[in-house]
């Protein structure tokens, strides 16, 4: 059953101010461009969008700057940020998939496992000795948590997930459709100095891997309050110290975290990024997407990486890097402006080349 509100308890809930009838009614967020009918909400935040209003049966919408654009309508909300209207209404709107409160029959719950008050354990949900779910917290069907694994309170963890034994999770967090969180990572040695081993020392490759002989991962992964991660995401266990998550964190689609790794407070990392083992990651940093970062780097507090940037040394504190091999954003905005010229600059040199050419060539003619 969808939710209905009145304009007014929409306006208070973002913080927006109401212009005309807030006993209006709405059950839909839409686009100015999908507006079905009147009990349509149109999202139109973006000036740009306003003129799709005139031709829709909207009556009321959301808007910000100059709103006299939209003053046909019988009501409308002004807000002043944007982008925090639309986290505060997509969160109003929200309806979570249910998972009936309880221990589904098909379940399984191996002995000294411990179920919390008003947990919500779904269909096919496997749950390893000794693990600790945490009041109100859900599990969609189908998600494996390993033995002595912890999660917290109201965590909220998606069908697929796998959560490996002794991982701890906090209070608050969402796990996406089929993350791996505490796995093995990926760690192996060979008996006397191999390829990579060699070519770091010298430059050079001078020995062959005959043999690889696997570490074990002894660590658990620790994710702390309110951290998301996003589906089919994989975060590593760690070898003798834990790899942790910072509360606060959220982690896109497909990335990979790699063993060891320490992520702080708040950070932003975005689809196909690639943690290697044993980064440091500080608090509030933002890696775009398809960011790769090596292992041992660290990345200093509130740095930006942008999109697909290669991180090979270690980035300070508020830096903004990008490229392969990641520079100042400066630098590398520099470098492609001048790739950008070589065409040109080549054609000169080929001009100037021909000239001196026929230059020499007159020369000894003369």
């Amino acid at each position: 059953m969808s939710k209905t509100f009145s304009l007014q308890v929409i306006a208070d809930a973002v913080e927006g101010r109401l212009i005309g009838d807030g006993k209006i009614r709405v059950s839909r967020l839409a686009h100015p461009a999908d507006v079905i009918d009147a009990g349509d909400l149109a999202v139109a935040m973006d000036a740009k969008l306003l003129p799709l209003l005139e031709n829709t049966k909207a009556v009321a919408a959301v808007v910000s700057g100059d709103e006299k654009d939209s003053a046909f309508l019988k009501a409308r909300i002004v807000v002043a940020r944007p982008r925090l209207a639309m986290a505060k209404l997509t969160a109003l709107f929200e309806e979570p998939v249910f998972v009936k409160p309880g221990i589904h029959k098909s379940a399984v719950i191996e002995k000294r496992a411990t179920i919390g008050k008003n947990a919500a354990i779904g269909a096919f949900v496997y749950i390893g000795a000794n693990a600790v779910i945490g009041d109100n917290a859900v599990l969609h069907p189908h998600v494996y948590i390993g033995e002595n694994a912890i999660i917290g309170r109201n965590a909220l963890i998606y069908s697929g997930a796998k959560i490996g034994a002794g991982t701890r999770i906090g209070d608050r967090a969402v796990i996406h459709f089929n993350a791996s969180i505490g796995a093995d990572g990926f760690s192996f040695v060979t008996p006397q100095t191999g390829s990579v081993e060699t070519a770091k020392a010298g430059g050079a490759v001078t020995a062959s891997n005959t043999e690889l002989i696997r570490i074990a991962s002894l660590a658990p992964v620790v994710l702390g309050n309110d951290v998301e991660v996003g589906a089919n995401s994989c975060i590593d266990r760690g070898t003798i110290s834990s790899t942790r998550i910072g509360n606060g964190t959220k982690i896109d689609n497909q990335v990979q975290i790699g063993h060891n790794v320490q992520v702080g407070e708040n950070c932003m990392i975005c689809g196909r990024t690639g943690i290697a083992g044993s980064a440091k990651i500080g608090n509030r940093v933002v890696l775009g997407g398809a960011v790769g970062v090596a292992d041992h780097v660290t990345i200093g507090d509130d740095a930006i990486a942008m999109a697909m940037s290669g991180i090979a040394g270690n980035v300070a504190p508020r830096a903004i890097v990008g490229g392969a091999p990641a520079a100042p954003r400066e630098k590398f905005m520099e470098n492609l402006f001048n790739l950008g010229r070589l065409t040109r600059f080549f054609k000169k040199i080929e001009g100037l080349a021909e000239r001196v050419s026929e230059l020499e060539k007159k020369k000894e003619t003369d």
